[in-house]
């Protein structure tokens, strides 16, 4: 799974980063690629989801084309054990996730890909996701005949 390797702080406050409403302002074109995969919803990905899309999007290319992830899950997210008392302090980190916004580009597909195959493989990574997702094309991107 993909975590940091190492962390200024072993755990971050609650409910930080992403306030209600609030659309991405950077990491919303496509850098890499010519096809994506764009959130049209706020929440957090865990990154168990991100590595099941990204498995799914790479088993449907078979080594044809390349895959960008754009997010990285660097947000650790703390849990106390089962049927602990109240207090004692703030819980073990027990995964990590990505805060992503509405608007966030999360994956990228290129290098030689026709769009049906980009479209399909990109549709069963979406299935992993628990956010809402869109398809999305570069501008000024024309198939080669």
């Amino acid at each position: 799974m993909l975590e940091p390797k190492n962390r200024k702080h072993r755990k971050v406050q609650r409910n930080q980063g992403i306030k209600r409403g609030e659309n991405a302002s950077k990491g919303t074109r496509l850098n890499f690629g010519d096809f994506g995969l764009k959130s049209l919803e706020k929440d957090e990905v865990t990154s168990r989801q991100l590595e099941a899309a990204r498995v799914a999007i790479n088993r449907y290319l078979q080594r044809a084309g390349k895959v960008w992830t754009r997010v990285f899950p660097d947000k650790p997210v703390t849990k106390t054990p089962a049927e602990t008392r109240m207090g004692k302090g703030k819980g073990e980190p027990e995964h990590f996730v990505a805060p992503v916004r509405k608007g966030h580009v999360l994956f990228e597909v290129g290098g030689g890909v026709d769009e049906e195959t980009a479209r399909e493989a990109l549709r069963l990574g979406k299935h992993k996701l628990p956010i809402k997702t869109k398809f999305v094309v570069r501008p000024g991107y024309h198939a080669e005949e």
